[in-house]
């Protein structure tokens, strides 16, 4: 079985080359043409990456993150999502690494056997990098009017991180 995987990508590449080769298609050239494509995507959508990959570092060191989660704290206790994930909660929308960074400090502190531990892991495995895959994405398709799509996008990131603590609740409680 090992063998058989093992072999898997050089027979899957030896086939496309072999359908190439049939349909006399120029892999160079088809490579080539592929490789400028993904070129002008990283153009078309680097201003949007560029920009929001230092507001996320400044959300962070400027404290308003620390602010925003004390003074939500208080309802999200209240819908039941322990008031520990409001970084995470937080983080989630704009950046994937500083969210996996709010999750790994949350489950070192109170470990990952924990409600709190495990609530993080599937709030993380549940909800989408919104901003970050708008911009990817929208920009790639040259998509300049996103108005709609944001805040149902917010709302299914808050249905996600509500589901994700019932749903850890129901099975670990």
């Amino acid at each position: 079985m090992s063998t058989i995987l093992t072999l898997m990508m050089p027979l899957i590449m030896g086939g496309v080359g072999l359908y190439a080769l049939f349909r006399r298609v120029d892999v160079f050239a088809a490579l080539t043409d592929g490789a400028l494509d993904g070129l002008k995507t990283l153009l078309r959508i680097f201003p949007s990456l560029l920009m929001l990959l230092p507001v996320i570092s400044m959300l962070r060191a400027s404290g308003l993150l620390d602010a925003l989660a004390g003074l939500l704290s208080p309802v999200l206790d209240r819908v039941g999502i322990p008031a520990e994930l409001t970084p995470l909660m937080l983080l989630r929308p704009l950046s994937g690494g500083g969210a996996l960074a709010a999750a790994t400090e949350t489950i070192r502190a109170f470990g990952a056997d924990s409600l709190i531990g495990r609530t993080a892991a599937v709030m993380i495995g549940s909800t989408e990098t919104t901003f970050y895959v708008i911009a990817v994405y929208f920009g790639a398709a040259g998509i300049e009017n996103g108005k709609r799509i944001i805040p149902a996008a917010l709302i299914a990131d808050l249905v996600g991180f509500v589901m994700a603590a019932v749903t850890v609740r129901w099975f670990f409680s």
